[in-house]
Parts: structure tokens; sequence; C-alpha cells
């Protein structure tokens, strides 16, 4: 708490699961070097480190020599992030939020928070589990809602892990490079994450909510166009869309010729390009490695902007493109099923500068394309052969 006395060695002590004898040897053999008699954030953080250390099985004077080379420099970081006191019990949190407490653990594990024996929770993790019974009293399916704390957590371990290696990258390691002190490099770290730090909830908040904005306006338009061509009522969970993969044909081999870092830049590129041309209502679900995995409400026009994207690229190499559309399972914000295989099974049979596509998709599709019948063809996990089109724009060659 802010204008508190710093903490003394006997509770630094208790703190990190140490002694105070400890901490004065640690402080005698340099390992402390932001320790001048004030037990500060950092000092503390740094000694914790060097417990979590020690615990491991390093030697104080590879802990000594990690620290004067500043690679224990992230640990300072967590000063920024004062661990909040774990006070509540589950047992508490029941009488307070009416959820068992068995759901009050699955919840907070689902968020990608870790088991513990006997959880105690911090009041930011009880005002969780009170928005958390809000929303179930309001009438949000428990299955629904589970599906989306954990796309939740996904998505936040995602952005907490690129924050801290993108700093390690591009900001830890170049400073380590130029020699910079250890002290010197810590304060330089942490003077930089204060002043990036306070930037993330409000750009998460302000892109949250244009996004949420813009699917709503597509679920409207989605279920507009359901109704009126007559689709049947589908099972609860599912969903009927168009799904499209795009790779580059080659990349691998071109990985062993020219480097890991040229195909890295290069699968940028594609990606970005992908992004840009895509429908309204299409987005990226996924990418694994050179694949993008693309999903749409509107089959013509994803199939119309399938076309454009391959009669754009010269560069080589080329992609690939495979899609069809069907009524898929959607669950934790990714889309599942015999029809999401089939498309990536389409795609794997195109060949570079290729759109091909299944029956469904030229039954869908706009009348700006002309599809070309290949035959049918057994594709890999499916007993039934599949009937394959090239698509290209009509009065191409």
């Amino acid at each position: 708490m802010s204008g508190s006395p710093p903490p003394t060695a006997a509770e630094v002590a208790r703190d990190i699961g140490t002694s105070p004898a400890t901490l004065r040897r640690w402080i005698d053999r340099g390992l402390l070097p932001q320790y001048d008699g004030v037990w500060t954030p950092t000092a503390v953080a740094h000694a914790r480190l060097v417990a979590r250390m020690r615990d491991r099985g390093y030697s104080l004077e590879q802990i000594r020599a990690a620290g004067e080379s500043g690679r224990l420099v992230s640990s300072y970081m967590q000063t920024l992030l004062p661990p909040p006191a774990a006070t509540h019990t589950l047992e508490e949190a029941f009488v307070q939020t009416g959820l068992e407490p068995a759901l009050s653990e699955r919840i907070l594990m689902t968020l990608g928070l870790p088991a513990q024996a006997e959880r105690r929770l911090t009041a930011g993790e009880l005002e969780l589990l009170r928005y958390s019974a809000a929303a179930l009293a309001a009438g949000f399916p428990l299955v629904a809602f589970l599906q989306l704390v954990r796309v939740y957590g996904q998505a936040l371990a995602q952005i907490a892990d690129a924050e801290v290696r993108l700093f390690h990258l591009y900001v830890h390691e170049p400073l380590m490079r130029d020699g910079v002190p250890g002290v010197e490099l810590s304060e330089s770290m942490r003077d930089l994450v204060a002043d990036v730090l306070p930037l993330a909830t409000p750009v998460m908040d302000l892109v949250h909510q244009r996004l949420l904005g813009h699917f709503i306006d597509q679920d409207v338009v989605g279920h507009m166009e359901a109704e009126l061509d007559g689709h049947p009522d589908l099972d609860l969970g599912h969903l009927r869309v168009a799904i499209a993969f795009a790779d580059l044909a080659g990349y691998t081999r071109m990985t062993e010729e020219l480097g890991d870092e040229h195909a890295v830049d290069v699968v940028e590129r594609f990606v970005a390009e992908v992004e840009q041309g895509l429908p309204e209502d299409a987005r990226i679900v996924k990418t694994i490695g050179d694949a993008v995995m693309v999903v749409a409400g509107d089959v013509a026009a994803l199939a119309d902007w399938a076309v454009a994207f391959q009669a754009a690229q010269t560069t080589r190499p080329l992609p690939r493109v495979g899609m069809h559309c069907g009524e898929v399972v959607y669950r934790d914000g990714d889309y599942f099923g015999r029809e999401v295989n089939q498309a990536a099974r389409v795609s794997a049979r195109s060949a570079a500068g290729e759109v091909l596509v299944t029956r469904p998709v030229v039954e869908a599709a706009g009348p700006d394309l002309v599809f070309e019948r290949i035959g049918e063809v057994r594709l890999k996990g499916f007993s039934e052969p599949t009937e394959l089109f090239v698509a290209r724009r009509r009065g191409d060659g």
C-alpha cells in the first residue's frame, strides 16, 4: 500500500521462503545489488528470483554472474505487478456469489489460472466470480459461458506471452549485447515497461468494443440471410459457414534454401495480404505455419475473394487455396467437424496458384465465377469421393 514502510529483512525472508541470515549472505556475495539498506520492491523481486533459482539448483556464482550480465533483469518488471493478497476462500465466494466451490474452481482453471490444493482468492478473483454469477443468473447458458471464459483465457495468455517475449527479444537482448550494466539495464527496462504497460488495458478495451460492434452487425445480417435462404434450423452450437484454407506451395523447400528468417518474412506478407482483402464477414480463425484458415458466412463472397486473391499473386511461392462450405460445430472460438476437415483436404489437393472448391461452393457461387470440373477424388479420411472444381473469373483463360 502506498505510504507503507518498507519490509524488514525478516518479512522479506518469510515472504520468499528463506532466512534473514541467507539474505545477508546473498547481499555479501553481491547477488542483490539493488539492496542499499532498504528493501525496495525491486530488491524484493530480485531476492525472490534468487530464491527460486537456488531451489532449481543454481549455484550462487552462477546467479551472481547472470545478474551482472543483465539476464535476470526481467524479474524487476514484477515490481510493476505486485502480487495481490489472496485472502478469500471458495466457501466465502459461495456465500457471496452463490457459485458452488467446484464451479468457481472450474471457472478459474478455464481462464488459465493454475489449480491449487486449497484455492485462496484475491479480491480481484472474487469480483470476477461475482461477474460470472451475474452472467449465469441473467440466463447465459453455462456451456456457452465456459466456452467464452476459455476464449478469454487463451487470448489473454497469448497477449501476455507476446508482451514478455517481444520485450525480451527487441529490448532486453539488444541492451545486453550493448554491454549495459545490470542495474542500469534493469532501470531502463523498468521505466519502459512502466510507460507501456498502462496502454494495454485501454487499447484492448477500444479494440474489443470496435470488433464487438462489427461482429454484432455480421450476426444480424447472417440471421436474416439464413431465413431468406430458407435454411433449416441447425442443432445447438452449429453454424453454416464457408471455410477456406490457404497456404504457400513449396514453403518447406523455400525454408531449407533461404533460411527461417526469409521464410517468416514471406509468411507475414502472405497473411497480411489475406487479411487486407477479405470480405466483410470473413476472418482468419487461425494460422498454422504458412497455412491460414478463413471462415465466412457468405459463400459467394468468399469464393470471389479467393479467386481475386490468387489472380493478384505474382511472387513465388504462389499460394494454393481450397474451399468448402457446410455445417460446422462452433466451440471455444474455433470451428470443428467434417466440413472443416474436408476443406483442409481440398486445400491439400490444390496446386500452386489454384483455387479448388467443392460442389456446394459451386452451387452457392455468384455469376462472376466459372468452374472447371476436374472429377471425383477420394480425399484422405473420407470414404465417399468428393467432386472438385477449379474456380476462375469469368473471361479468364
